[in-house]
């Protein structure tokens, strides 16, 4: 269950996803002329959804399979119970060095805001947007795992233009991707995404289940991984399984023959 990290609720989704033709694209970011803010909420403010869920098609959650590689991604959702640091995670990425892609909450480097700098800093590490308010991006409020998605399409711009923001003052990042909060959409908010010039990152592997899984069960779920897997992870719930579990992954996934990338690595 993706969101589990962030909430510690105790429903959990499959370990691993099967990405289907209709819901997995190009793992590079939208190029196209991009339109002001106001145009966008105009534009999409009598839109209608008709889909919702994960894997809503235009949603990025595999690479294109040929290299075999796998991108590690992490999220950091902030708020009462989800705005800790998994030190031993970290520790290990730059131990084993591991590229990886961490999406991170306004409310997660509110509280932490001198120790995301030096992540930041850190070359090993992308770091892209997991909104401002952890809320999933719906244009009618709709609700998943318990919490209520933004109200409208002005309240969804600025869950993701409000921490985009926030990341390029604060510390310096153009962030060209984007993950709500539970990593729900429907699909008028998946076309406004594109709007604003961001790829909406999903994944085709739950590596920790919310951070709720064991170590062992951790490591499972990333060593069935296919290539161009994109594995999503909590770094917010230290103490779970997901630090020892990625740990002992790494070296199978290396034997396996895969690369580690960031998101970012396949756009350049």
């Amino acid at each position: 269950m993706a969101v589990a990290g962030c909430t510690l609720q105790t429903e959990r989704r499959g370990a691993t996803m099967n990405p289907t033709a209709s819901s997995t694209t190009s793992a590079a970011p939208p190029t196209q002329t991009l339109l002001p803010e106001v145009d966008i909420i105009a534009r999409y403010e009598h839109a209608g959804a008709h889909a919702w869920g994960l894997d809503v098609p235009g949603i990025v959650r595999t690479m294109p399979p040929e290299a075999k590689t796998i991108a590690l991604t992490f999220d950091a959702c902030g708020g009462p119970k989800g705005s800790r640091i998994d030190e031993a995670l970290l520790a290990t990425l730059q131990e084993q060095n591991v590229p990886a892609t961490l999406f991170w909450n306004k409310r997660w480097i509110d509280a932490n805001p001198r120790r995301a700098q030096e992540i930041a800093a850190h070359p090993l590490f992308q770091i892209e947007n997991h909104g401002t308010s952890h809320k999933p991006l719906s244009v009618n409020g709709r609700s998943a795992y318990g919490i209520a998605g933004t109200a409208n399409v002005a309240e969804l711009v600025e869950e993701i233009e409000g921490n985009r923001r926030f990341l390029r003052e604060f510390l310096g990042v153009e962030s060209k991707w984007f993950r709500s909060g539970t990593a729900h959409y429907d699909d008028i908010a998946v076309r406004i995404a594109r709007d604003l010039g961001v790829a909406i990152a999903g994944f085709s592997v739950n590596g920790d289940a919310g951070a709720t899984l064991a170590a062992r069960a951790v490591t499972k779920s990333l060593a069935h991984s296919s290539p161009g897997a994109i594995a999503i992870m909590h770094m917010n719930q230290p103490g779970h399984g997901t630090a020892e579990g990625v740990r002992a992954a790494i070296p199978q996934l290396r034997e396996a023959g895969f690369t580690f990338v960031q998101l970012g690595d396949v756009s350049r």
